[in-house]
Parts: C-alpha cells; sequence; structure tokens
C-alpha cells in the first residue's frame, strides 16, 4: 500500500532544537583557524547565529511538500519518496539516489527539471517520472532496527520499485551511497534496471589494479584518503558510540555534517558559502536532527563492512547495464582510469567537467541535469523497454 505523506514538523519541537543551538557552550572549544583541526569554530559560530535568528524550517518543509511525497512498506521499511511523474505520455521512471551526509534536499531543485523539462526550455517527451526515497535508516523513511548495507538496500530498493511502483524497468542515477547503491543494483538487478548514471567511485573490482597507471591511481588514493578515514572507521566499526553524543546536539551534528560538506566540495574562492547557500546547509543538517536519524544512517558504513567493503565478490563479473560516468574535477574520492572503471561498468558515457565535487546535484545542478537527460534519452533511446506492470 501507498500513502500520501505529508511532513508537519511541530513548533514544539523546532523550539527544542533551536534552545539547544542557543545554549550551547561555545566558550570551552579552542578557536582555530581554518578547517585544519575539523570544522572551523568561527563559521560554525556564524551559521548557528543565523540558525536561531533567520532560518526558516517551515519554508523548506513546504518546499517539500510542494512535491508529492510517499510512504510505503517494504520489507520492515516504512520507505519515503518523493514521486514526481511527467506529463510525458512515454516518461520512463529515474530513480535518485542520496549518500551520506546528504539527503534528499540534493535534489529538491533538479527534480522539476528531470520530470518536467519542458517547463525549462527543454522538450515535454524527454521527461522521466523521478522517485526519490530516503534511503532505508535516513530522513523520513522509518528507523532500521539493524544495520544494512549497500547490496541490501539496492535489493530492497528494487523491490520498492517493481513490486510496490510496478515498474518491470527503471533506470538509477546516483553520487556517494546512492552510486554504490546503483553499482549493486546494477549487478544483482540487471533485468530490472536499464541504465545507470553515476558521478562517483566507491565501488572496487576484486582483482585490483592491473597496469602501471592503475597501480599509481591506487597508491594516490589511499594516501589521499588518510586523513578522510576518521569518521569512515568510526561510522564502520561503533557508530552507536557516536550517536549518542550527536542525538542531544545539533551543534555537534551541524559541525560533523558541515566539515564533509566543506572538504568534499569545489568551493568557489574557498569559501563554503560560495558554493551553498547557508538555507540549504541547514536544512540538510535538520534532517538529520528533526528525524532523530544520525544514529541509523551512519550504520550503512557498518553495514557495508560485514556485506565484505568497497570491493565486488570475488566470482564477479562485468556489470553489464549501460553505464554513464561523469567526472566532476573536485570529487573527493578520486576516479580510477578508464581502463578500471570499465572492468566494472559497460562505459556508453564518460564525460569531465571543468567544475563541480561530490555533491554535484547541488554545486553544479546544470551539468548534471544535462548529462542525465542526454544520456537516458539520447544515448540509450534504443534499449529494450517493458512496459509497466
Amino acid at each position: 500500500m501507498i500513502k500520501q505523506y505529508k511532513i508537519s514538523v511541530p513548533k514544539s519541537t523546532l523550539n527544542e532544537i533551536y534552545k539547544k543551538v542557543r545554549n550551547f557552550p561555545w566558550s570551552v572549544a579552542q578557536n582555530m583557524n581554518g578547517w585544519e583541526y575539523g570544522t572551523n569554530l568561527s563559521y560554525l559560530k556564524s551559521i548557528s547565529k543565523y540558525w536561531i535568528t533567520k532560518y526558516n524550517w517551515k519554508k523548506f518543509e513546504n518546499k517539500i511538500n510542494s512535491l508529492k511525497n510517499y510512504r510505503t512498506k517494504v520489507e520492515d521499511i516504512n520507505l519515503h519518496f518523493i514521486f514526481e511523474k511527467s506529463k510525458n505520455p512515454n516518461s520512463k521512471p529515474l530513480l535518485l539516489l542520496h549518500g551520506w551526509p546528504g539527503s534528499i534536499t540534493e535534489f529538491l531543485d533538479i527534480i522539476p527539471r528531470l520530470a518536467h523539462p519542458e517547463k525549462y526550455g527543454g522538450k515535454i517527451e524527454d521527461g522521466f517520472d523521478v522517485i526519490v526515497p530516503s534511503l532505508p535508516g535516513f530522513g523520513f523513511s522509518s528507523q532500521i532496527k539493524k544495520a544494512l548495507g549497500p547490496r541490501k538496500i539496492g535489493k530492497i530498493l528494487n523491490k520498492f520499485m517493481v513490486k510496490n511502483l510496478g515498474y518491470k524497468n527503471y533506470f538509477v542515477q546516483g553520487g556517494d551511497w546512492g552510486a554504490t547503491i546503483a553499482g549493486w543494483i546494477g549487478l544483482d538487478s540487471s533485468n530490472n534496471c536499464k541504465g545507470i548514471h553515476i558521478n562517483c567511485l566507491p565501488l572496487r573490482h576484486p582483482k585490483g589494479p592491473k597496469n602501471s597507471k592503475e597501480k599509481k591511481w591506487e597508491k594516490k588514493f589511499n594516501f589521499d584518503q588518510i586523513m578522510q578515514e576518521g569518521y569512515r572507521t568510526q561510522q564502520a566499526t561503533k557508530p552507536q558510540t557516536l550517536s549518542y553524543a550527536m542525538i542531544d546536539s545539533p551543534v555537534g551534528t551541524a559541525a560533523w555534517i558541515l566539515e564533509k560538506f566543506h572538504g568534499w566540495s569545489d568551493l568557489k574562492m574557498g569559501k563554503i558559502e560560495k558554493t551553498f547557500s547557508k538555507d540549504e546547509l541547514l536544512s540538510n543538517i535538520m534532517i538529520y536532527i528533526i528525524t532523530k536519524s544520525f544514529n541509523t544512517a551512519s550504520w550503512i558504513y557498518f553495514g557495508r563492512r560485514k556485506e565484505g567493503g568497497r570491493s565486488f565478490p570475488k566470482n564477479f563479473k562485468k556489470i553489464n547495464v549501460p553505464t554513464a560516468i561523469a567526472i566532476f574535477p573536485k570529487e573527493m574520492l578520486e576516479w580510477p582510469p578508464k581502463s578500471y572503471v570499465n572492468r566494472i561498468f559497460n562505459i556508453k558515457r564518460w564525460k569531465k567537467f571543468p567544475n563541480g565535487g561530490h555533491f554535484a546535484a547541488l554545486e553544479e545542478p546544470d551539468y548534471l541535469v544535462s548529462d542525465i537527460l542526454s544520456f537516458f534519452n539520447k544515448d540509450l533511446k534504443n534499449v529494450k523497454w517493458k512496459k509497466i506492470n
């Protein structure tokens, strides 16, 4: 059963959050220059002041509710999703998947452009039925009872598309965990998934690099990731311990998430707010706080470790689903050489963009939307397609 869903956060909940932000003991924090030690104190104080004086959650809530929101039961999860249907009579379903520490907020401004391109100078026949779920354990989906890895989540989302929504075939796009899940969907559900578009590659081939160029990339990648392993190791091994601090500290949650948006993005002039607005940053953070989902959202790292880590299984066979690779220059997970990626995916498009980082949908929406429309509507126009159930 699919039920309409409306987000309505009580004023008392918002007041409680703002009170905690207002009462944060700033005097005990050391004021270190820059972001080398983590989230910069001066910036955190500045955005927190805006948070309690000018930020308007209800305005953002209305923005989400302006799109069609639903919940449906998939296995034991009440999955929240936005479902924006195109007026294109031959529209195909497009599943957009966020990651961590992102949320559905990443896609809110591109959903209408993908569903209704005719309103933005495009053609109605290029429109998709756009489906954007809150991943299990994230946001407005129900909290999970145990950690789920990306492969299991991929199977849940395929069941959601095929059984709950009734689509025999669909396309999928994702970055961060969305890209990982898309890869697993391509491996496990190629009968249903007919096209993949990713702007990040966390997955690895079980046989590793082969040539000198690939080995050089792997060595550099491993070195570059040393300073990123802290949060990743914590969330993959003892996420529950971290959650006790985060569940009662909106400022702590903001600091944990803001550090990633600062460090993983293509910051214009080195300033986070030259790339993202305060409202964009805070709205994403608020979803974790309001839904009390920081804990279960972080479990996806734990779940991946239990599933076996980044690598596909030893008996891996190349994914045959047509795939587009969108490379943004400041992606914090540096892309391997094409020869490596080509042993994983059936690459039909390999495109590099001049700007952008890890959060492509927010940082460079024009590039991303254009590439998605072009790949699925032009490159894959002859893909065989089964009708809706």
